[in-house]
């Protein structure tokens, strides 16, 4: 067997697949179809500072090639997950990542604070694609200074790996990567979801409750891969490539265009083993094609 293990910041992974965050509950909930510790990490549910009720229903709805979201961060806050869920969760043998979500930086660095102290919990996910409630919603990782800031500020208090997911629904993802670089980042991720939506016409309405929401699944991954080759070349901490990964064939497109690391999301709906698949996909290919460890097929794409 090839050696599949990475790693990223002081994070090490047994193999490069892990689960995308709000895809995988806190892994308890799957953890009847797959085993948990074969899976080189798993990023739990997106968590904020205070407990969120999310978006009205309707809130999913599934497209041609994919499907479309707008739950809202529905949880119950961090010190719901310190108390109830991280007792559940912390002798699971992989990594635990929490994804961190908030609506100001003081929120963020407060949640990831908090985090901070659960001593299993080896590395955060930061996502900056939030609504700033303090700058009329825009979400701080559409700029390079909204984006900088909440690393800065969860960098401050944070001393543990920690992964920054950026947006695509921006000019320049490679400036955004940078950004979050300079204040500390050991690793970025992405994609987020891409903004889209669905109308339903008979009522002459949106199919979401919110009117639009986040496409992921098939139809996002060359938009994908394509921001992730952009910014595998822009900077030098990891890059954790995600969007649209639905067979090993998709992660291993995203370990050549310069991922160390990848995630699977909606693939986990159709089935929920998916990620050991992948796993042991990667694993063939590299013996197939004489590679001793899978850090021989990162950023290996010819152009």
């Amino acid at each position: 067997m090839a050696d599949l293990s990475v790693k990223i910041g002081d994070l090490h992974l047994k193999n490069p697949v892990m689960t995308a965050s709000g895809t995988f509950g806190y892994g308890l909930e799957f953890a009847d179809f797959v085993n948990l510790e074969d899976i080189g990490g798993i990023i739990v549910k997106g968590t904020t500072l205070n407990p969120r009720e999310g978006n009205p229903y309707p809130r999913m709805a599934e497209t041609a090639q994919g499907m479309l979201n707008c739950v809202g961060l529905q949880n119950k806050g961090v010190d719901y997950f310190c108390e109830h869920i991280y007792p559940q969760i912390k002798d699971i043998r992989t990594n635990m990542i929490v994804n961190v979500s908030g609506s100001s930086r003081e929120d963020y660095a407060e949640c990831a604070a908090r985090i901070n102290e659960l001593d299993k919990i080896p590395a955060i996910e930061l996502n900056i694609s939030c609504p700033n409630v303090k700058q009329g919603g825009m979400a701080f990782g559409v700029t390079t200074d909204g984006a900088a800031s909440v690393v800065k500020a969860v960098r401050e208090v944070y001393k543990k790996t920690l992964i920054v997911k950026l947006s695509p629904n921006v000019t320049d993802v490679a400036a955004i990567a940078r950004s979050v670089e300079a204040e500390g980042a050991d690793a970025v991720s992405l994609i987020n979801t891409l903004m889209g939506m669905a109308i339903d016409i008979e009522k002459r309405r949106p199919v979401l409750s919110i009117a639009t929401g986040g496409l992921s699944g098939p139809a996002v991954k060359p938009v994908a891969l394509r921001m992730v080759w952009q910014v595998a070349k822009a900077v030098k901490i990891p890059v954790v490539g995600l969007g649209g990964i639905m067979n090993a064939q998709d992660a291993i497109e995203f370990l050549l265009a310069g991922a160390s690391a990848i995630e699977i999301g909606t693939a986990n709906f159709i089935d929920p083993a998916v990620t050991v698949k992948v796993a042991q996909g990667i694993n063939d290919y590299l013996e197939r094609h004489g590679c001793k460890s899978v850090s021989e097929i990162v950023g290996a794409l010819e152009v």
